[in-house]
């Protein structure tokens, strides 16, 4: 698994709604980064962001209209609105990552695992100086509440093992994923959805 994780990130694998995110992943990648700062600086992200934005103007990816008036709700990482009655619009800024390269992985990992719930990449919107990476998904309608047993059942026979709380690691591929309790795991019809996920690769 953890060979075709790489394949995935680096663009040489397929998964859905994948060939948007895998480039701008190239780009921040191989293209002008910045400089040899390490992740872990505070300077990483801003000057990171500062070539997202020279990617974005390239490719014409800014988009200019967006219906903010069909809010759903919000959390401290995204805004969440509903564009019909098959799929949501998220915006969201990175804040929970150290890099913008982690939150375009974690779409990825997303789209890979959990392909019902794919996130596609729209674009890119900019409000009061802060950018945000916009992107759709099903809209996924709760017709019970979840039960986080069968969370970690379904966990537990992907390989992943509850590691704190609500946070998962699987040792074969690295992947941590974290936060799943009821409300970014959701229940329709008896089947799990995965609306909010938090990847990372250790």
């Amino acid at each position: 698994m953890h060979n075709e994780i790489q394949r995935i990130i680096s663009g040489k694998s397929k998964v859905r709604f994948g060939a948007n995110i895998q480039t701008v992943i190239n780009y921040l990648g191989t293209g002008e980064k910045p400089g040899s700062l390490d992740k872990k600086d505070k300077r990483f992200k801003s000057e990171e962001t500062e070539v997202l934005k020279k990617y974005i103007d390239s490719q014409k990816l800014w988009l200019k209209e967006i219906d903010l008036n069909n809010y759903v709700s919000e959390g401290a990482e995204q805004k969440v609105y509903l564009k019909d009655s098959r799929s949501v619009i998220k915006l969201n800024d990175a804040v929970y990552y150290r890099s913008w390269i982690d939150y375009f992985v974690n779409l990825l990992l997303n789209n890979y695992f959990f392909p019902d719930t794919a996130y596609k990449l729209l674009g890119f919107f900019e409000n009061n100086a802060t950018v945000y990476a916009v992107v759709e998904q099903p809209f996924i309608k709760a017709t019970e509440k979840t039960d986080l047993k069968c969370v970690e059942q379904f966990m537990n026979s992907n390989g992943f093992r509850k590691i704190h709380h609500n946070d998962y690691f699987n040792p074969e591929s690295g992947i941590v994923l974290e936060d799943l309790h009821d409300e970014n795991v959701l229940t329709s019809n008896g089947i799990l959805y995965f609306i909010d996920t938090v990847f990372y690769l250790k």
